[in-house]
């Protein structure tokens, strides 16, 4: 049976990916999985430095209740109108989503977050990973005009910069 996959972050874009795959889950009558994606600190299966079971439980266990704070955040005491099954799993989210949404009656949700020239180099994009390699059709939400907003007077703030009363119009 197919689905709406959806990536799940804290971050403005997530929220507004997280409500779009709702909109189209209810309109396609079809279960919404939200999943996030969350790595151990010791750098991957292959890595030399070894977090011991404890550890790795300890990260499950915070990402199942990050992803059950996101949920209750993005839609508070109301329901999406639609069955929302929540998913953590070990891994890079581009690779996770792809995963989980193999199907391709799926539909697979992503933010596509502003991309500077250091955020590419720094973080590379789950956006392009998912359309580069899901099997089903991706749908990207671009990011809202608020969060442009939000970055903007965030980066004022922590330069110390003054506030122009000509932006206010």
């Amino acid at each position: 049976m197919s689905k709406v996959v959806v990536g799940v972050s804290a971050g403005l874009g997530g929220f507004g990916a997280l409500h779009r795959a709702a909109v189209e889950a209810r309109l396609r009558r079809v279960e919404l999985c939200a999943v996030l994606a969350w790595q151990a600190p010791d750098g991957g299966p292959g890595s030399r430095i070894s977090c011991g079971v404890p550890v790795l439980a300890l990260c499950r266990s915070a990402a199942v209740d990050r992803l059950r704070e996101v949920l209750d955040t993005a839609f508070g005491a109301g329901t999406p109108a639609v069955t929302v099954t929540g998913l953590t799993v070990r891994g890079t989210a581009g690779a996770v989503l792809v995963d989980v949404a193999r199907d391709p009656d799926d539909l697979l949700v992503v933010g596509a977050g502003p991309r500077g020239p250091l955020r590419r180099i720094l973080r590379p994009s789950v956006a392009r990973y998912v359309l580069a390699h899901a099997a089903c059709p991706v749908l990207t939400v671009p990011p809202s005009p608020l969060q442009a907003t939000y970055e903007a007077a965030h980066r004022r703030n922590s330069w110390r910069l003054p506030l122009d009363v000509r932006e206010l119009a």
